[in-house]
This record gives C-alpha cells, structure tokens and sequence, in this order.
C-alpha cells in the first residue's frame, strides 16, 4: 500500500510539472484554437528617420508610423520589429520645406488626373494631426495652387493586423473641381505586386470586353518585370532596372496585394459599378524604376462641390506572415484564402 502510495504521489508531481511547463510554453489550444496574446492599441508620439514630430500606432502585432513635420504620409507599416513594407528614400527622409517637390517614399494621397502643376503641390509642410483614442487624423493646409485640402483617416484594428485608410479631399474654392481620389503606396525594394484579373469566360459564351488594360507611352510589356498570366499580372521591383514602366488597370475584383521577404501586404478596396474612373477608367495602377515599386489605387472622377465639398476613398491595409511563389497555383492556395479571410 506504501509502495502504491508513493507511486500516486510521483505520478501526480510528474503531471504537475509537465502542466507547468505547458502553461510556460506559450500560446495555448483551447477548443481547437490557439489562444491569442491580449493585444492593446497604442498611440505613441516619437522621433522618426529624423523627423522629430511622428506619431505611432501600434496593437502590439503591426505597427505604422505618420509624419507630422510633412504630409500627410505614412512612412512605416510593418510588424513590430520588422521590415518597412513601405519604401523610405534614405536622401530626403528627415527633411522639411523649400520649394522643391521630395517623393520620401511611404503612403500619400494625390488627386488625379496628373498634372505637372497640380498634382506635384508640394507637402513639405507641418501638418495637422487629432487621435480620439481610435482614429488618426492627419490633415493638411490648403493647397496654393489647387485650394484643396487633403486628409487622411487612419484606423489600427485593435485585435486584427488590419488598418483601414479614409483619404477625404475636400474643396474649399468658391468654384466647383473635378478630381479623383488617388492614394500611392510606395513599396520597398525587391518585392513583386500581384494583380487579380477577372474570372475566364470561354468564347462564345463570353462575348464582350471583361478586362480593361491601360498602358502609358513608355510601357514595354516585353520587360522581363511583368508576369502576364491567366489568372494574375505579376511586376518585380528590380533594383539593378532603372527602366520605367506602368500599366493600369479597372480591378474589379477588388484586391491586390504585394509580396516581400515572406509577408504579405494586402490592400482592398472599392469598385463602384458605373463609375468614371480617371487614365481612361482605372482604379488601380502601378510605376516602378530601380528604386521602388507605386501600388496605386483611385476612387471615380467626380465634380466636388463648392465650397467645403469632399470626396472619399477608403483602403483596408491586412498584413500576413506567408510564403508565396510566383507560379499562379501557389497564389491560388497561399493568398486567395487570406484575402476571404480579410473580407469577413
């Protein structure tokens, strides 16, 4: 009886122990999930590749980081500790003022169609910023040259690697302007974008145009950069090709995503059915050169009205931890899940 006492007890210290070092080991399943670290948004006023004046976001998983001292630009959006997914232009980070337009690299909002003088307003300029304890707001003076104000709305999802961007423009002349939303992500080096086309549809049961492609007088479709696939347009960022080259492009899938180093940033956003888009009816477009690649979105081309009139656009930024290859079947099983899973 001794004996199968102390048994007893051994057999129950051993499961303790082990219990113990189960509860030390991390993350735990409960219920067929791994339960997930409590996370916290957090907004963090802080000096930033040498502007004094940023401020940070953060819920403990991703992270981003906006400038005040120019703007409005998101300069940072990665994981805590991470790669930058945005590009930073290592010449003009840091600066401020004078009368030369900078490019700096990370997210900004424009207002299209292009024009030399319009377009280029400069936002070197101290900016405007208000945190209500869930949304940042980062707006800008007026324009000189357009009378337009430029806001954006940035929204860190407590729980979720999620960021929602409203880019607002709104028209204070005394006359009314015709403009387009058109917010620019500038992506680090190295990465690849990829684009959704439109389901197949065989002839002749498909008989009329289903994918508009836009491309601009120096566009070389040859360039070894483009993958022109069934299913996904695919362009590298090579920094050895200085070549230019864009394309457009009306996404009605509403999605596109860029892959980096194993993660992916994922945009989605709206196609309104109807609707004139501007560059000969484009929503989203894409530059690159030797040192970065432009994933750009639009909203319509619409008369904004006098006097206080506004138009929006709306981006939903999801980051993912994921290895991708370029064959169109690995992005039919790696990332098509991911984007179901960022619309629910």
């Amino acid at each position: 009886m001794r004996s199968l006492t102390k048994v007893c007890r051994v057999s129950s210290a051993v499961v303790m122990v082990g219990l113990a070092l189960v509860l030390m080991s991390g993350p735990q399943v409960l219920g067929g999930r791994a339960a997930r670290p409590e996370r916290k948004l957090t907004m963090e006023k802080v000096s930033y590749a040498g502007w004094p004046n940023c401020i940070k976001l953060s819920n403990g998983q991703v992270e981003l980081v906006a400038t005040t001292d120019i703007g409005p630009r998101i300069m940072r959006f990665g994981f805590v500790g991470g790669q930058n997914l945005l590009n930073e232009y290592k010449d003009q980070v840091g600066k401020t003022g004078g009368d030369e337009w900078r490019i700096y690299g990370g997210h900004r909002l424009w207002h299209a169609p292009e024009h030399i003088v319009r377009t280029y307003s400069l936002d070197n300029s101290t900016i405007k910023y208000k945190w209500d304890g869930k949304t940042l707001t980062l707006t800008q003076d007026i324009e000189p040259e357009t009378g337009i104000v430029k806001e954006i709305e940035v929204t860190l999802d407590e729980k979720e690697n999620h960021v929602k961007l409203l880019h607002r423009l709104i028209n204070k002349n005394m006359w009314e302007v015709e403009a387009a939303c058109w917010s620019m992500s500038v992506m680090a080096q190295g990465g690849r974008l990829i684009l959704p086309q439109e389901p197949f549809g065989p002839h002749p049961e498909f008989l009329l145009p289903a994918r508009p492609l836009v491309l601009w007088s120096y566009t070389d479709m040859s360039d070894p950069r483009w993958s022109w696939g069934t299913k996904y347009i695919q362009l590298k960022q090579d920094p050895k090709n200085a070549k230019k080259q864009k394309a457009g492009i009306l996404n009605k899938v509403g999605w596109g995503a860029y892959y980096l180093n194993g993660e992916l940033f994922l945009k989605q956003y709206p196609y309104i059915d109807g609707a004139t888009y501007p560059d000969m009816g484009c929503n989203t477009e894409t530059f690159t050169n030797d040192e970065m690649l432009e994933f750009e979105t639009l909203g319509p081309l619409v008369k904004i009205s006098a006097d206080g009139g506004k138009i929006e656009h709306v981006e939903d930024w999801h980051l993912f931890k994921v290895k991708v290859g370029e064959d169109e079947s690995d992005i039919d099983k790696k990332v098509l899940p991911l984007v179901k899973k960022a619309q629910k």
